[in-house]
């Protein structure tokens, strides 16, 4: 079987004009409807998981906490991230969520060796770490075998609002990005390279761009 993807440039977004807009397209997908990964840079927000405890948001400030239907604890979006959402049937393409998961972290792992950068998936907390400090943070959420939200890659940001917060529930934990360990500076390149990635990772046999609004 052929699959495409549409693949959407959202831009800049407000975080809970997305939250909405990935839900409904979920709801409302019929059989037929064509897998969708969504590119955006979200204003800064932190974002809690569905399970997420209170305690590891530890000074916000004026950064608005949205709660989410996703897995995982909190974490922070911002400018100069990529966040890459992705809406895809699962049971159409014969994957479990392990294996989704795997092939984000995969695909972030390829796409920073091309860079020099070597990084690691972990077993006991999902994303993409170098040398110990975290890259890349995921976190899903499977509805009727169809998969939305999606990853984060911090590529070249204001790193100070993870202080503020134990990212992903792991107090301690150091967070880094692309811009400081060698790789490009520049979004755009790393996000055309980690769309190619993704779509290696699943199979896709080409893209139909979408236009870039909701």
């Amino acid at each position: 079987m052929t699959l495409k993807v549409v693949v959407r440039d959202l831009g800049r977004s407000r975080y809970l004009d997305v939250f909405g807009a990935m839900k409904a397209f979920t709801d409302g997908r019929a059989e037929g409807t064509a897998d969708e990964i969504w590119l955006t840079e979200h204003e800064p927000v932190f974002t809690q998981g569905q399970a997420g405890k209170a305690e590891h948001v530890l000074a916000p400030g004026a950064i608005p906490v949205v709660q989410t239907d996703r897995g995982g604890q909190v974490t922070y979006h911002g400018p100069g991230q990529i966040v890459a959402y992705l809406m895809f049937d699962l049971r159409r393409m014969g994957l479990g969520v392990r294996g989704l998961v795997s092939g984000i972290e995969r695909a972030v792992v390829e796409l920073i060796a091309g860079y020099g950068i070597d990084g690691a998936a972990r077993r006991d907390a999902p994303g993409v770490y170098v040398q110990g400090a975290k890259l890349a943070a995921l976190g899903l959420r499977v509805r009727r075998g169809r998969s939305y939200h999606g990853l984060s890659l911090n590529v070249n940001m204001d790193l100070e609002p993870f202080s503020r917060i134990n990212p992903c529930g792991m107090a301690g934990i150091q967070v880094t990005q692309i811009a400081d360990l060698g790789g490009p500076v520049d979004l755009d390149v790393v996000r055309s390279a980690l769309v190619d990635r993704l779509l290696s990772t699943y199979g896709f046999s080409g893209r139909m761009c979408g236009s870039p609004g909701l």
